[in-house]
Order: structure tokens, then C-alpha cells, then sequence
């Protein structure tokens, strides 16, 4: 598994957007933090950029994230913020001096794109992380999470207990991210190999028969059935399209209904998603994820 190396004091820290347009007023919170971490800021042209809701044009924001990439000074990518546009450039993207020399690639939401291609293609790790524009909401615990990444600290979670949780242990490679963008990825090149890792899952503003839905597609591609594990962070703001005929059940009720028939431990509300407690994990990293009267998962084995 290729994994970038911890960041230095000094080191170059590059913010760009592959998705929708940002400001640099909205990231100005974020800047101010890397920057008391003793680390240099770099923004991408594709801050300030705009080609309707896109942070530029397709081949503008290539181009935005290819020279941050390919620049051996640039230590790592945090991505401004999500929405949607990655899919569209992912496979205009050479990997090929990145993989000489990787960086730590870090956001969440839209950025699942990346991540998945860079552990289904390459075995590269990447962290899913808050982005720039999440600094001025986020807990201090979340801030707190992707510093201790960068450097190379290693990350340990205690969960509250969940009504819904499957007691039990496991341990695998971390992958996942959020759920639309896992249920687009499958029969692609980026869809990721499941079997024996530990998968996680998160999404906003999705309709509940949506969940349903993708949860049947998952299974159906065997996305579920060999999981050393499974974690449910944050699933926020969802929708019940007729509220007249509700689904009638929650997020996380769909999801264990469909994983009712696996044996593998199973956590739900782990602090990870659209909220402003959003703390990092290492995707392409081995866990070790524990179930029981607290939930606990390790990195590192």
C-alpha cells in the first residue's frame, strides 16, 4: 500500500477545487489554521474560479489539480470543498509522478471519487478528512484529527454505543466514503474491492428510498458480503419525498436491514460526514474496529 509521508514544519500544503466554485474568503478560516501548524499555504487557480456552479471548466480544474500533483514541493491536497464535479475529471487525471511521489490527498463527500480510484488503482492511501471550507464550522476535535494525521500520529476513536450496533471484532484496509458516490463508482475502474476490509459510509440530503435503494445496489454487486467489518457515520438531512407515505424507517434502520443476514461487527453514529464533527480517517490503512458496550477503532494494527 503506497503511503505519503508524515508533513513537516515548513512543508507546502496546496488547496484546490475539483468540484464547485469556492472563494477565498470562504477558505480564509482554513488558511489561518494550516498556517499556525507552521505549514505553507498554496492556493489553486481554481479558487476564485467560476464556470456556472464549477470551480472552472472540466479541463480548467485538471489542469488545477494536475500541476499541484505533479509539484514534488507540494506535500499535500486539501480540497476546498465538495458538491459535484470530480467524476467528471477523474480519468483526465495522470497519476504517474504522484505515484513516484505521493501526497496526502484529503477531503470527504465528492472527493470519495479520488479516494476510491486511488485504492482500487494504485493501493494508495488517502484521508478522508474535512475540507477548507469546513474549518470556520468544525469541532476542535475534527481540526485536532486531521493534524494528528498529517503528522503521522495514529488515530483511536471511542463511540458511544448505538441501539442498532452488531457487537463483535474486526480488522482490515479502511475504504468507503459516501454512499451516492460509492453506488455510482460500482462497474467502474474506481469501484472499490470490499472483501475483507472495513467499509464506511456517509450522505446528506438524500431521499430515504434513495438509502434503500443504493444499500440493494451495494449488495447486489457484492459490496457486503466478505466485510471484516462495517461503520455508519453521519447521515444527514434526510428527506421522505411524501410525507403523506413516509418510508417508515431512519437512515440507519434501512442500513441494518440489509446487513441483518452478515455476521461482521457493525457501528453506527461514528463522528465522520456532513457535520461539523467530522473526524479523519485513513482510507487504504488497516483498522481494527471493535464492538461492544463502546465501539472502538484503531488504526494501525
Amino acid at each position: 500500500m503506497k503511503q505519503p509521508s508524515p508533513l513537516r514544519a515548513g512543508n507546502k500544503v496546496a488547496i484546490v477545487s475539483t468540484a464547485r466554485k469556492i472563494s477565498m474568503a470562504e477558505i480564509q478560516p482554513c488558511i489561518d489554521v494550516l498556517t499556525s501548524w507552521n505549514l505553507e499555504v498554496v492556493t489553486g487557480n481554481t479558487i476564485g474560479a467560476a464556470d456556472f456552479q464549477f470551480a472552472g471548466d472540466d479541463d480548467f480544474r485538471t489542469a488545477d489539480m494536475q500541476r499541484m500533483l505533479d509539484d514534488e514541493s507540494v506535500k499535500a491536497i486539501l480540497f476546498a470543498r465538495g458538491g459535484y464535479g470530480t467524476l467528471r475529471i477523474i480519468d483526465a487525471i495522470d497519476w504517474r509522478k504522484f505515484l513516484k511521489h505521493p501526497k496526502w490527498l484529503c477531503g470527504f463527500s465528492d472527493i470519495t471519487v479520488i479516494q476510491s480510484h486511488l485504492l482500487s488503482v494504485y493501493e494508495a492511501q488517502s484521508i478522508h478528512s474535512m475540507m477548507a471550507i469546513n474549518f470556520a464550522t468544525a469541532t476542535e476535535a475534527s481540526i485536532a484529527s486531521l493534524q494528528s494525521v498529517l503528522f503521522g500520529k495514529r488515530l483511536q476513536y471511542t463511540v458511544e454505543p448505538h441501539l442498532l450496533n452488531r457487537p463483535g471484532k474486526g480488522s482490515g484496509i479502511l475504504c468507503g466514503g459516501n454512499l451516492s458516490l460509492l453506488h455510482t463508482l460500482i462497474g467502474s475502474a474506481s469501484e472499490v474491492d470490499t472483501t475483507d476490509k472495513i467499509l464506511f459510509i456517509e450522505d446528506i440530503d438524500e431521499q430515504l428510498y434513495h438509502i434503500d435503494r443504493m444499500m440493494i445496489s451495494l449488495k447486489r454487486a457484492g459490496k457486503l458480503d466478505q466485510l471484516a467489518g462495517f461503520v455508519a457515520g453521519h447521515f444527514s438531512d434526510m428527506k421522505n419525498k411524501d410525507e403523506s407515505n413516509p418510508f417508515g424507517k431512519t437512515a440507519y434502520e434501512i442500513i441494518a436491514g440489509h446487513l441483518s443476514e452478515y455476521e461482521y461487527p457493525v457501528c453506527y453514529g461514528f463522528p465522520a460526514g456532513h457535520e461539523p464533527d467530522n473526524r479523519c480517517l485513513l482510507m487504504g490503512s488497516k483498522w481494527k474496529l471493535e464492538v461492544g458496550d463502546q465501539t472502538k477503532l484503531s488504526m494501525g494494527l
